[in-house]
């Protein structure tokens, strides 16, 4: 990491991240160029262990190269505001990121219900007692991505919360 004054290396600083997003972006490889997709998540955590998990079709771009390779990178940001700093002529965004690479797991069975019911429905209050359509959990692919490294980077508002 070239801003080494910007790096997070605090557990808990890096999780409240993750929590405060609602969108994970996914690089898979696709010959000469990467295929970057967003999509929603829920993650678990055990012994410091990060896995996400995701869901969609068993069908399309997404699925067939993550089938393809089960080795991704990720992506989560919070924009907080670009900052024109007049003093220096200069402009610089303030953010929030995590990123690394994962392992990509297809999960089947009892292992894939608990994680739609406990994991996924689970991260938000909306979703979490919601009758949803059962039958539509035999054709939706749901990933584990088992986080194998990450960083994270804060650019603060200076002198100011964020």
């Amino acid at each position: 990491m070239r801003r080494k004054d910007r790096e997070v290396t605090d557990f808990p600083t890096m999780l409240q991240i993750i929590d405060a997003c609602d969108i994970i972006r996914i690089g898979l490889s696709d010959g000469d160029f990467p295929y970057i997709v967003p999509v929603n998540f829920a993650y678990t955590v055990h012994d410091q262990q990060i896995c996400f998990y995701i869901h969609g079709a068993m069908a399309g771009r997404k699925y067939e190269l993550m089938q393809k390779n089960q080795k991704c990178s990720f992506e989560l940001d919070i924009p907080i505001q670009i900052d024109c700093i007049y003093e220096k002529k200069d402009v610089t965004m303030r953010y929030k990121s995590v990123m690394g690479t994962a392992e990509i797991t297809f999960l089947e069975g009892e292992e894939k219900q608990s994680a739609i019911d406990d994991i996924i429905m689970n991260r938000y209050d909306e979703t979490r007692n919601f009758d949803y359509n059962k039958s539509a959990v035999s054709r939706t692919a749901v990933a584990r991505l088992t986080v194998l490294d990450w960083t994270a980077k804060i650019n603060p508002i200076k002198g100011g919360a964020d």
